[in-house]
C-alpha cells in the first residue's frame, strides 16, 4: 500500500471527511496539521506542489503525488479508481 499524507487544519469538515474515508477503508495515514502556522504552511505546500492559487485543505498525497482535496478523494472513491492508486 502506498504513503499517504494528508495536511488539515482542525475546524475544517473536508478534512475530517477526507479521515474518516481512509479510516473507513482501513488505509493508514499520516496527518499533518497546520493550523497553529497556516498561512506560511499553506504557501509552503503550494510552492512544493506548484499549486496554483489558494491552497485549500486538506491536500491528500498519495505515494508522493497530489490527488488534491476531499472532493477529489471522493469521487475516485466512488468510481472505485483510489484502490487501484493506493495499491489496495
Amino acid at each position: 500500500m502506498k504513503d499517504v499524507v494528508i495536511y488539515t487544519v482542525d475546524y475544517c469538515p473536508y478534512c475530517k471527511k477526507a479521515e474518516l474515508l481512509l479510516k473507513e477503508k482501513g488505509v493508514p495515514y499520516k496527518k499533518i496539521d497546520i493550523t497553529s502556522n497556516e498561512e506560511e504552511q499553506r504557501n509552503k505546500l503550494g510552492e512544493y506542489y506548484d499549486i496554483q492559487g489558494r491552497v485549500t485543505v486538506p491536500q491528500i498525497i498519495i505515494g508522493g503525488k497530489r490527488i488534491g482535496g476531499f472532493d477529489v478523494l471522493e469521487k475516485m472513491n466512488n468510481a472505485g479508481t483510489l484502490d487501484d492508486l493506493l495499491d489496495i
